[in-house]
């Protein structure tokens, strides 16, 4: 087994440890020890991290050729202008790059990042062959959320067939589009749908993806995607409470700009209730996804809310005391908590606290 150094350093640590409480003997302690090496370089994100750099490039590469109406009238031209031919190109291209990463994966598992690097570009240019179709299907309806929906179907058969992550989240991405632009399809491109802004519309859509999240967590076929369904439905839901929070169910400037604090504050108390669930959960069942989101969210809330209502009449460091103060005492609090649930018995190994702290 192979370990990066940090990874490795702290095995060690741990299997010293072990071996001098007598929980391990010298011969099992080595044999642990023989089982992983430790790479003094970690080529895995070096690996990553180039073709993630690829990829960028290659969309900067692509936007700089979109850009280019030299370039765009060539194409255009050796196609005849034919929207159907470029879509139709744009689609075999694609799919001829799924072929590819399907194959390398059969053939090379372990070239994970060259594989998702493959699977992107088919994601790329599926994106452009539906831009393409719906330039060939135009009747000047402006219902143009329907190709964000089609590019969502074909990325979530594709991720949830293959399967893929990547191509998952595009999928996800993809269908907020959809949901966005169907919106504002339906309400006549106006401030409300239903009696809603678009912020209060996505807290629902946020909200499913999450409730999905939480099937595919007890589905063998498709736990796979638990945590990238999970992080893009959080994402979805926080970004739009927080959005809530500021401009509250107002979509006129106007309104908005005459409306009081004490009309918002209800929803910088919605925003801040469901980041304290999502923290209060991610503890409770030792989720680092859901405790994340709540905790950055939660900050994001204290300091938006500072800046609507301290900024001019309370002093900097006073606000910076009381928040240091409370939460202080909610770390006291969750202090007492953990050493109740964490005292052991006589004789119990147990690693050091300054080993567990450094990881």
């Amino acid at each position: 087994m192979k370990l990066s150094n940090r990874q490795g350093k702290f095995l060690q640590r741990v299997i010293k440890q072990w071996q001098s409480e007598g929980t391990l003997n010298e011969q099992e302690a080595e044999r642990l020890n023989n089982s992983f090496t430790i790479q003094s370089f970690d080529w895995k994100k070096l690996a990553k991290y180039s073709f993630w750099i690829a990829i960028v490039c290659g969309l900067i590469s692509v936007c700089a050729a979109v850009a280019d109406d030299y370039i765009i009238h060539l194409i255009e031209s050796i196609f005849e202008s034919s929207n159907v031919a470029l879509c139709l190109v744009a689609a075999i291209i694609a799919i001829a790059f799924y072929f590819l990463g399907l194959r390398g994966r059969r053939v090379r598992p372990e070239s994970v990042f060259s594989n998702e690097a493959l699977l992107f570009v088919g994601v790329l240019f599926t994106a452009i062959s539906v831009a393409y179709l719906g330039r060939a299907l135009d009747t000047g309806s402006k219902h143009y959320s329907l190709l964000f929906l089609l590019a969502a179907v074909i990325y979530a058969g594709i991720g949830l067939w293959f399967p893929s992550k990547m191509v998952w989240v595009f999928a996800l991405l993809s269908l907020g589009s959809w949901y966005g632009t169907e919106i504002g399809y339906r309400s006549g491109w106006g401030e409300y749908y239903l009696g809603m802004n678009y912020p209060l519309t996505f807290v629902f859509f946020g909200t499913g993806i999450v409730a999905l999240a939480f099937i595919f967590k007890f589905s063998p076929r498709f736990a796979v995607f638990h945590k990238s369904t999970l992080k893009m439905g959080l994402l979805y839901l926080f970004i739009a409470l927080w959005i809530l929070s500021i401009f509250g169910n107002y979509g006129d400037y106007d309104r908005w700009y005459s409306a009081k604090q004490s009309e918002l504050f209800g929803w910088a108390l919605l925003f801040g209730a469901v980041g304290l669930a999502a923290m209060g959960f991610g503890i409770k069942t030792d989720d680092p996804i859901t405790r994340g989101f709540g905790v950055t969210f939660l900050l994001i809330n204290l300091y938006t809310r500072y800046f609507e209502y301290c900024w001019n009449g309370l002093h900097k460091a006073l606000f910076f005391f009381i928040l240091a103060l409370s939460f202080g005492l909610i770390g006291r609090w969750a202090e007492k908590i953990w050493n109740v649930g964490s005292l052991q018995k006589v004789g119990e190994p147990s690693i050091p606290e300054e080993i567990l702290e450094e990881e």
